[in-house]
Order: C-alpha cells, then sequence, then structure tokens
C-alpha cells in the first residue's frame, strides 16, 4: 500500500505496534504501521501467558491483530524505518517518507546470543530465554541454564521453580562463594567450565558439551541473553534520552523526552512479556490521542 500523510505512525508491527494501532484506529485517527516483518518471538512455536491467547502462535497472532486493525482503517507499510526527522518525517529502507503528526516507537529487541554451535538452531525452541513464557511447556525435565553474565545465577534460581532437575553451567561466567551456596540450597547442580556446543539429536536437543569433553544430559536449556533496543540510530535526529544500554526512557504514559514521539514495549523495557508489551503500547497509544486533541484545539 502506498503510504501518505498521516495522524500517527507507529514504527514496529509487533504485539505493542498493533496493540496502539488498534486503540489509535478506533479514536478515528490515521494510523500507518511500519513493519520490517521480522519479530523476535517468530522462532517459537506458540506465545504462552496472554489471556485469551495462551498457546497461539506468534504468526496467528500477528495475522489476527493486522486484520483487527485493518477493520478500523490501520494501514500496513511492509519496509523498514531508517530515520527520522524532526517534524515528522519517516524515511524507509525503501525509499519513499512518510508524513506524520505524533510518532510511536515500538521496535523491539534483538538478543545477542553465544557463538556457541546448536544456539541459534535451537533458539526458540529448546533453546529458551524466559521461564514464565517457556517453562510450563518444560516441566519436570532435565533443565540447563547457560552462564554468560552475572544474571544468569538468578536466572538458574527462577528456572528452578520448573524443576527439580536443574544444572548451572558457569561456562563465562564469574559464580561467588555465596551464589554457589544458594545454588547448591535449592538443589541446583553447578558444572564449571566453558560450554563448546549444543548436543543434538533427531532434531531435539539431548545435552550440553564441554571442552573437556563432558556431556551433560539435558532436555532444554534456558539462557539470559543481553538485549538490544531495534533503534540503529533511528532516533538520532530527535533528540530522545535513552538509558545507559540504548533503551527509551519514556514517563508512565509512553512520553519520551521528544515531544510528539512515544514509545513503548521492549524498546522501553526489554523484561515486558507479550501481553505487557501491548499493554504498555495501548497506554501510550491514549496518550498520543490526548496529545493530538490538545493540538486540534490550538489549530481551531
Amino acid at each position: 500500500m502506498q503510504p501518505h500523510d498521516y495522524d500517527v505512525v507507529i514504527v514496529g508491527g509487533g504485539a505493542a505496534g498493533l496493540s496502539a494501532a488498534l486503540v489509535l484506529g478506533r479514536a478515528r485517527r490515521s494510523v500507518g504501521v511500519i513493519d520490517a516483518g521480522a519479530p523476535r518471538n517468530a522462532p517459537a512455536a506458540h506465545m504462552q501467558a496472554f489471556l485469551s491467547r495462551d498457546g497461539m502462535s506468534p504468526a496467528d497472532f500477528l495475522a489476527a491483530g493486522r486484520a483487527e486493525i485493518a477493520g478500523y482503517g490501520v494501514e500496513i507499510v511492509h519496509d523498514e524505518a531508517v530515520s527520522i526527522d524532526a517534524g515528522f518525517v519517516v524515511h524507509l529502507a525503501h525509499g519513499g517518507a512518510v508524513p506524520a503528526r505524533r510518532i510511536v516507537v515500538t521496535t523491539g529487541v534483538g538478543d545477542d546470543l553465544p557463538a556457541i554451535p546448536g544456539v541459534r538452531e535451537r533458539w526458540g525452541r529448546d533453546l529458551l530465554h524466559c521461564p514464565y513464557c517457556h517453562g510450563w511447556e518444560v516441566r519436570d525435565r532435565p533443565l540447563g541454564v547457560l552462564g554468560t553474565h552475572s544474571g544468569a545465577v538468578m536466572h538458574a534460581q527462577l528456572v528452578r521453580q520448573w524443576s527439580d532437575d536443574v544444572v548451572f553451567f558457569t561456562h563465562t561466567t564469574e559464580v561467588s562463594a555465596k551464589e554457589r551456596a544458594q545454588l547448591e540450597a535449592r538443589g541446583i547442580r553447578i558444572v564449571d567450565g566453558t560450554v563448546v556446543r549444543l548436543v543434538v539429536e533427531g532434531d531435539e536437543l539431548t545435552g550440553v558439551a564441554l571442552a573437556d569433553g563432558r556431556v551433560v544430559a539435558r532436555s532444554a536449556v534456558f539462557i539470559r541473553p543481553r538485549n538490544v533496543p531495534h533503534l540503529d540510530g533511528l532516533l538520532a535526529g530527535l533528540g530522545v534520552d535513552t538509558d545507559a544500554d540504548g533503551f527509551v526512557l519514556v514517563d508512565r504514559d509512553g512520553r519520551t523526552s521528544a515531544p510528539g514521539v512515544f514509545a513503548a514495549g521492549n524498546v522501553v523495557d526489554p523484561r515486558a512479556s507479550v501481553i505487557a508489551a501491548a499493554g504498555a503500547a495501548a497506554t501510550a497509544a491514549m496518550a498520543v490521542n490526548a496529545n493530538l486533541v490538545q493540538d486540534d484545539i490550538q489549530r481551531c
């Protein structure tokens, strides 16, 4: 569809972006959603812990959301936003520019995974990140947690809630004596040494191989990857404040430091689940509409 001027351009077509679009479409705003078509949860077979949508596939969820917003006249532009001028004009990767009165950024995050053979192939299948999203599906099975930074120790403690057979692979993580005692107190076995690959047999993860030749049998492994916000200079010309890790800073209504620019979802909070991201975006969308109403009054 050929883009044109909009009241609101939403950059990002995942759960947060579609949720904001639904609210704004129902508010009778002209809305365009710039969707690059690369959702973070695409490798996952199911989406969990979303009330009334528990177990739905991410692809089906997005398809349903796109159909819903289309009913309110929201348009999806299948392209990638590369920059946004103050004012606002969104420039697209394949050429063209989309003017808007307000911007909502819902571009999400990427996961920085370790360069271990098997990791990317098993990602979202039996190499998992969120115990709240996937723990029930692998409950009572032999589980592992891969240590890649200091937060991995607490991640192992969380995973323990779903199985009494949990192994923490220290890998590149320094584990203090206190942390070791806490892991052992909850029956979490600690395996020191560098992990060199995930063992896969018959398209199923069966173990974790270490540099010294040991293979520890596991049927699923959790990892807490470093999250990287999907921005790539998108907001460089707008003066939007971010935290030390590059995540957008917003108030409780999703307003950024740049007037007229709002943000929601994982680009703000990397820990937000699908339902939380969608909820935050709905809140931001109401604030956007109220902001536009004030602008409409001033134009009268």
